[in-house]
């Protein structure tokens, strides 16, 4: 049964029988019998079929809720059994906001280091990304903003804040202050993060309230290839700090953003579940102590 739910959760994700096969390890056929083997059982139809996948039946949908949670009880649980004997080990797939990739070797540096069985996958992923990609069980945790848009029900673990520059490069016309307002920003042309992504809409936010009409130059969901477009002195960009940290004395300028100095919190979300896994337990520890360190 616990296959057959994960090959039926495969299959909500993928919405596709074929990469949803290939995503467990069967062939298409296999998947294809055990999700009819899982209707029989259960005695009602989950999935909507034609010559493709039409997506799930009502009751379908109702029946991923429960295979997310008992799929996600059974590897809580084989987690715990493992490291009783082991101690923790297995893969930590964490998805982050592009903006907090610049930090997050501060939590798995240490966290590896104490558990060296434990291997990580860092995904860059937006904030709607992560929280889709924790329900469907696909991601294990998240670095996330926590205080801007509603997350739903997760365990949050405070970071540290997020404070704003703007980025640009020497000779430029901003470059030789020591501070900027968000209004005086729409002179300037920009490049920033796609609309897609948290950062943005706050950056866009914190524009709007500012009276200031930005229509950016260029877009990309990619820091680094803002940070290209920076370094042409073409374009300048908003930033978070520790993104701008990276830069500074390599060429580039980072000023500090002021009326307002906006801040916002950024933080490890994971599964709202009572007892954690000892992974996701571990990960969280390690978070609170990131977290103590930061604010020093």
């Amino acid at each position: 049964m616990i296959d057959k739910l994960e090959m039926f959760i495969a299959l909500a994700n993928e919405r596709h029988f074929g990469r949803a096969a290939e995503a467990v390890g069967v062939t298409q056929p296999s998947l294809s019998g055990a999700i009819r083997q899982l209707e029989d059982q259960l005695g009602v139809q989950l999935v909507y079929r034609g010559s493709r996948f039409q997506g799930l039946t009502p009751e379908g949908q109702r029946v991923l809720d429960w295979a997310r949670r008992i799929v996600g009880d059974m590897r809580a649980l084989k987690d715990e059994m493992r490291s009783v004997h082991a101690g923790l080990s297995g893969n930590l797939r964490i998805g982050v906001i592009p903006t907090a990739l610049p930090m997050v070797a501060e939590l798995t540096g240490p966290f590896t280091a104490r558990h060296p069985n434990m291997r990580v996958t860092i995904l860059s992923r937006t904030s709607v990304e992560i929280l889709d990609g924790i329900e469907s069980l696909e991601l294990d945790a998240g670095i996330t903003y926590l205080d801007n848009e509603p997350l739903g029900r997760v365990f949050q673990t405070p970071l540290y804040t997020e404070f704003y520059r703007f980025l640009c490069a020497p000779g430029t016309e901003f470059a030789g202050r020591d501070r900027i307002s968000w209004h005086e920003m729409a002179s300037v042309p920009l490049c920033l993060l796609t609309s897609d992504m948290q950062n943005r809409r706050i950056v866009n936010q914190h524009l709007a309230e500012a009276g200031a009409k930005v229509q950016a130059m260029v877009e990309s969901n990619s820091t680094i290839a803002l940070v290209s477009h920076v370094r042409s002195g073409l374009w300048a960009s908003v930033v978070p700090m520790k993104l701008a940290e990276m830069f500074t004395g390599q060429g580039l300028v980072a000023i500090p953003i002021v009326d307002p100095e906006a801040e916002h919190l950024v933080g490890l979300i994971t599964t709202r579940r009572d007892p954690q896994t000892p992974v996701l337990q571990a990960l969280i520890e390690e978070s609170a102590r990131l977290a103590t360190r930061l604010r020093r």
